[in-house]
């Protein structure tokens, strides 16, 4: 990663060269246009017409990476019609090599997906997780493009399991995901005005998991940039609640103490997603977000010792946050959340969610948004059944309901509010009596 300066530097040159966009270079706008669209600060780029930018059609074209979005939706998730256009892929300057795709091994990576048929507005997200930037593609790509917006999407400028290793500092590598978000709105809303032959009327920020945080911290830091945006059960960072507070009691519970993993905020009935959520998101994740704030803990090892039992040397379920050195805590203020959003903003998250418990994530920030006198501009919906990822859905019919068609709900809901149509109250939303699977796939209603 960049030194903070040098990304100053480079925001600045972004939008520089973002406000400065000849009449000359616009292009029609009709199918994929005839003149060459150049993204602004990319130091690398390829553009491809497409006759079908969902992902439907960039599978066959190899136009995205299914291994970017697996397990994220479920299979019963509709699937829209082809929406020709313009897609660029490409990279910002950056100096780590986490993200493989393309072979290109260069972070800071990015797609734009302009539709033929635009309707004036654009989606910008960043990834989930530490996934690369296809990772929104079937959650969130195929919706937005189908209705005319262009998408917009960041592999956050470091990715995988080893994403702690950029920065020089702890927090950085995160701190960059704020950037790299910021960046690319700029770009591509001049990209679009580039090719379109005028700006977009309507910037909206959308994620989940770790991109519902960044939708959060721009509406928070950035507000002037986006007309509104949907937080998708995003990730919860302030100095007293965060991951590292509720995964090692949950790690030192499973499976022997069930009760002390409940104490820790994770719902009653949702014991029987904790096996799944041990072995694949709760010692990961507590083991690299902890090295990413506090490499210090585990002397010698990078990211600590896995699935190891309470008591062992460096143990991260023996992690006491609270304790730990002041240094610590400055390197999770670089990123933490206060609550100031300053355009409206559309929570969800579903009340079984075993990665990230929503009474520690989802119910605070609400609180917070409140705390800080900016009620009016946010609706939160508490999705029942719902769990962190919708692939689970598929092993779980009778037990979950994806959030997926939540989400699509909540953005038409931004949409309606940001022309005048108050969305309706938050609230908790019941699990239909009755509903099929194929139903609950389809549709979700947050009134």
């Amino acid at each position: 990663m960049p030194s903070r300066f040098a990304l100053a530097v480079t925001l600045a040159v972004t939008l520089a060269v973002a406000l400065v966009v000849p009449a000359a270079a616009a292009a029609t706008g009709s199918g994929c246009g005839a003149r060459a669209v150049t993204v602004p600060g990319a130091a690398y780029q390829e553009s491809a017409c497409l006759a079908d930018l969902t992902t439907t059609g960039t599978l066959a074209t190899g136009h995205t990476v299914a291994a970017d979005w697996a397990g994220l939706t479920s299979a019963g998730l509709p699937v829209p019609g082809p929406v020709p256009g313009l897609q660029i892929d490409g990279y910002f300057p950056d100096d780590s090599t986490t993200n493989t795709n393309h072979g290109w091994n260069h972070d800071a990576q990015f797609v734009l997906r302009l539709p033929r048929n635009w309707n004036g507005g654009l989606v910008v997200t960043g990834s989930p997780g530490n996934r690369r930037q296809y990772a929104n593609d079937r959650a969130i790509a195929d919706q937005v493009l189908a209705e005319g917006y262009a998408f917009a999407a960041t592999d956050k400028g470091n990715t995988g399991s080893d994403f702690f290793t950029d920065g020089k500092q702890p927090g950085d590598a995160m701190a960059e995901w704020n950037f790299r978000v910021t960046q690319l709105t700029i770009a591509a809303k001049a990209t679009l005005t580039r090719y379109y032959g005028r700006p977009p009327v309507r910037t909206l920020a959308a994620g989940l998991s770790n991109g519902g945080y960044l939708v959060r911290w721009q509406l928070e830091n950035r507000p002037e940039l986006y007309d509104g945006g949907v937080d998708w059960e995003g990730t919860l960072w302030t100095q007293q609640d965060n991951p590292l507070t509720f995964l090692p009691p949950a790690l030192r519970g499973y499976p022997d103490d069930p009760q002390s993993i409940v104490d820790a905020g994770f719902a009653p009935g949702s014991e029987f997603l904790w096996a799944y959520h041990y072995q694949v998101y709760w010692d990961l994740t507590q083991r690299i977000y902890r090295a990413e704030f506090d490499p210090g803990y585990d002397g010698d090892l990078a990211a600590g010792i896995p699935f190891c039992t309470s008591g062992t040397p460096y143990c991260d379920a023996d992690y006491d946050y609270a304790a730990r050195p002041p240094a610590v805590h400055r390197a999770v203020e670089k990123i933490a959340l206060t609550g100031r959003i300053g355009k409206p903003l559309i929570t969800l998250q579903g009340t079984l969610d075993s990665l990230l418990p929503i009474s520690r994530d989802s119910d605070i920030y609400d609180r917070m948004i409140q705390a800080a006198g900016r009620g009016s501009l946010h609706r939160y919906y508490r999705i029942e059944d719902g769990n962190h990822v919708d692939g689970l859905v598929d092993t779980y019919p009778d037990l979950l309901r994806p959030l997926a068609p939540c989400f699509r709900s909540a953005f038409a809901a931004l949409e309606g509010w940001l022309n005048g149509r108050q969305p309706p109250r938050s609230a908790t939303i019941a699990r239909p009596a009755g509903a099929s699977p194929a139903e609950l796939a389809a549709s979700c209603t947050l009134s």
